[in-house]
């Protein structure tokens, strides 16, 4: 049998962002995938501009691949109490594409936040954002990284053994409905 397809979406565009962190977590703790990350660095949506030009191919490889998973993990910082503009822009461009990848794919939804509630708001608001696509939301258990740029060790991996047991249960969870 083959690896299962994980692809990860950070709502975080930073090169040390601890969402992307996260997600790397959250793959190695899934086990035995193929993992990629997408890259949601697009213009902002504009419907003159898509009338004009197009879906950019940027956003429709990100769809294809969204497609082409077995599950999805997203990860997002909390914003002024919502999720990040990048992601926002990300999942309407997504939208504009052909069909609807999102529609039945499992997905896992998470936050790292530098406060010590840890997303909490934006994972809400996000989960919300997703209805219309119709995925398979995963309930939980829900991780809502606090503190998240104190997270991580020098490798990258959870410090606590009650995000990664969390994190291990979801992913856990993830296999299952694949």
């Amino acid at each position: 049998m083959t690896s299962p397809k994980l692809l990860g979406i950070s709502g975080s565009l930073r090169r040390e962002a601890t969402n992307t962190k996260l997600l790397t977590e959250a793959a190695r703790l899934f086990g035995n995938s193929e993992y990629e990350l997408a890259d949601i660095n697009f213009p902002l949506y504009d419907g003159d501009d898509e009338a004009s030009t197009g879906v950019p191919a940027a956003v429709q490889k990100v769809a294809d691949q969204i497609a082409a998973a077995d599950a999805v993990i997203l990860s997002t910082p909390e914003y002024n109490s919502g999720p990040s503009g990048v992601l926002k822009n990300a999942l309407d461009w997504i939208s504009r594409t052909e069909g609807n990848p999102w529609n039945g794919k499992p997905v896992a939804v998470m936050s790292a936040a530098a406060g010590r509630a840890g997303g909490v708001r934006a994972q809400m608001v996000l989960r919300g954002f997703m209805v219309p696509f119709r995925p398979m939301i995963l309930q939980g258990p829900e991780i809502h990284l606090a503190d998240s740029s104190n997270a991580f060790d020098e490798n990258g991996q959870l410090i606590g053994e009650m995000y990664t047991k969390d994190l291990t249960a979801l992913m856990q969870s993830l296999r299952g409905l694949i």
